[in-house]
């Protein structure tokens, strides 16, 4: 073999490696993409746009603060409860030491009777107490949480569409679902274990003292040890239960964007590789939780163990003290119940501290979605129109999704009141950063936009997008029949309105033919009605908004030729008497426009009517048009 043949072999050879492993590298980035996805987004692992602990406390504060006198009367029953609690083993006491000898010695009953009289009473009043704490507790607790829900769905619907662009649609039915549900747990159980069990530990060991004080010195004696080991959980648990949280969050992302984008996971195959990521996912979350498991495993059992070996020395020692005469038996008895009362608290501590670690950590991402601050605001004093003409102007607008990437470089435009303009170009050109300028959806960086000589940033949101509306190519359904579909722009539209509007842009026939007309149920994100019906829906929608202003963001664009025809018809009707931007691809529906833009990198390039831009020699146009007259033949 010569020198080149071996040279070209080893060249080969080498190819051949740097592929295999370039190949590798591709499929370990494809396995770790969606973490760091999600690790970028602050789920995992915890970073600085975690809100603080004091921001959560803040939440909490706010929450429970109209209920500062019916909580402090919480307070009050709760002691009495537990005062009622502790008495039990004093009136044990008394009743072996002072009601039963008289019965031996062949006396009355009377000391026993009433004894056992007054540990009745103090059950009763135990009981009580304690069904009043659970209702009233538990009204208080749901008001709580049916207002931490309001608010977490209002501030989510009045955060920025950049907000909801990064913000995963698994991660906002996390925050308000499980993460509610966890501070729900601590509400209903967890401050009601907390405070019976300090109250119950602090009153044991003084009357532990008080009955004896050398034994019960010799009990808390082992206080120290217990102390430790709730420190010890304490730390370690604060830390594992945080993943938990984070984790958790994981899962549900992880399975709601695949449940989501099920077609298109099924349509390219991706069911071993969801599978697989959701695999791993779960995997985590069964480790993470194996390790709060093998906490309690220490934490619990050696609580026990602490109890059950203080209780042998007691009896040993307290046996020994009886036989001596220098303790009653009654004493005894109440001594070894209220050892038993010491000790489970320290359980009840331990419950607390999961729920607590639990709870915290979702009250700390909720506070971080509440401390979110919208992107678009309205204004101190806000600026109403009325009549609105609908003239339009961009002067020398600036605007860029990612920093140093312009999209729009310096725009100026006009479109006057009542004259529908097209904007066609490539894709990225700026076509619907225009439209979502117009809406508000996003504001300039610089430069303005005005309606009829108004910068928008002057206008609260909703006087805005009652003058000026977007239909998009893929119209959202929501759940409901048509009739409510349509009465969406304006919810309190009469029946006899919203058929007039479903009139107007040809929908009513075909409504009516549905098996309930206009009370049909559209399904699931109207999949009970084709492409070119939910279309002439949406159309039905913004006619009966009404608006000055209609931006169309391509919204024929997914239709074939009959439903684009019956589409194409109704623009007449909705586009008539309004200022209109329409953004297509496909130039038959730039037909029916005053104006053309043709736009480049977020430049106009060529403005004229579509007649005079065809009939442009050399036009970028003409050329398009050229080319769709060319796909129809």
């Amino acid at each position: 073999m010569s020198a080149r043949e071996e040279k070209t072999t080893t060249d080969e050879r080498s190819r051949e490696e740097k592929t295999t492993t370039d190949e590798r590298s591709r499929e370990e980035k494809t396995t770790t993409d969606w973490r760091g996805k999600f690790d970028e987004q602050g789920d995992l692992p915890i970073d600085e746009t975690v809100p603080r602990r004091r921001e959560a406390r803040a939440l909490l504060g706010s929450l429970l603060r109209p209920y500062k006198w019916s909580l402090s009367a919480l307070a009050v029953v709760v002691v009495v409860e537990n005062v009622a609690r502790l008495s039990v083993p004093l009136l044990v006491q008394k009743g072996i030491d002072d009601g039963i000898p008289p019965l031996v010695d062949g006396g009355p009953a009377n000391t026993l009777l009433m004894i056992v009289g007054a540990l009745c009473a103090v059950v009763v009043v135990q009981a009580v107490s304690r069904m009043f704490f659970l209702r009233r507790s538990g009204r208080i607790g749901q008001k709580v949480l049916r207002e931490l829900r309001r608010r977490v769905f209002r501030h989510f619907g009045r955060l920025d569409i950049a907000f909801h662009d990064r913000y995963t649609s698994g991660r906002v039915v996390s925050r308000s679902t499980n993460d509610v549900e966890a501070i729900q747990d601590m509400l209903e159980t967890g401050f009601d274990s907390l405070i019976t069990a300090v109250l119950t530990l602090f009153g044991t060991a003084v009357l532990l003292v008080v009955l004896d004080a050398k034994l019960g010195l010799m009990c808390l004696a082992a206080f120290p040890v217990l102390v430790v080991l709730v420190w010890w959980f304490h730390d370690r648990s604060s830390k594992i239960y945080r993943e938990v949280r984070e984790i958790s969050a994981l899962v549900i992302v992880q399975f709601v964007e695949t449940m989501t984008g099920i077609k298109a996971v099924q349509a390219y195959r991706r069911e071993p590789r969801n599978q697989e990521i959701f695999e791993d996912v779960a995997d985590r979350y069964r480790v993470i939780n194996e390790k709060t498991f093998r906490l309690l495993a220490v934490f619990m059992p050696g609580v026990k163990l602490v109890g059950n070996l203080t209780t042998g020395v007691v009896l040993l020692y307290g046996g020994y003290r009886v036989l001596q005469g220098e303790m009653t038996i009654g004493t005894l008895t109440a001594f070894l119940l209220y050892l038993r009362m010491f000790f489970e608290p320290m359980q009840e501590i331990s419950q607390f501290f999961n729920t607590f670690q639990s709870a915290s950590s979702a009250l700390e991402k909720l506070a971080g979605v509440l401390a979110e601050k919208p992107g678009i605001r309205d204004p101190e004093h806000p600026v109403t129109l009325d009549p609105v003409r609908g003239e339009i102007a961009f002067d020398d607008v600036y605007f860029e999704y990612a920093r140093g990437r312009p999209v729009l470089p310096g725009l100026d435009l006009v479109v006057p009141a009542g004259q529908t303009v097209a904007l066609v170009g490539t894709t990225g050109a700026g076509k619907t950063t225009i439209a979502k300028l117009v809406t508000r959806f996003y504001d300039p960086v610089s430069g303005s936009v005005t309606l009829d000589g108004v910068d928008l940033r002057q206008m609260t949101q909703a006087e805005l997008r009652r003058h000026a509306v977007m239909v998009t190519q893929e119209n959202f359904m929501f759940d409901g029949t048509v009739a409510d579909n349509i009465r969406f722009g304006r919810p309190d539209a009469t029946d006899e309105e919203v058929r007039g509007a479903a009139e107007a842009v040809g929908a009513h026939s075909f409504i009516e033919a549905l098996p309930e007309g206009y009370d049909t149920d559209v399904a699931k994100r109207g999949g009970r009605l084709s492409a070119g019906q939910r279309q002439l829906v949406a159309f039905a929608r913004a006619f009966l908004a009404d608006p000055a202003v209609l931006i169309l963001d391509e919204a024929t664009s997914s239709l074939d030729i009959p439903s684009e025809r019956m589409v194409q018809r109704a623009l007449e009707t909705v586009l008539a008497d309004r200022t209109a931007l329409v953004i297509a691809h496909r130039l038959s529906t730039v037909q029916i426009a005053d104006r053309v833009l043709v736009l480049e990198h977020g430049r106009i390039v060529e403005d004229g009517s579509p007649e005079e831009l065809t009939s442009r020699e050399g036009g970028h146009y003409a050329a398009l048009h050229q080319s769709w007259v060319q796909s129809l033949a």
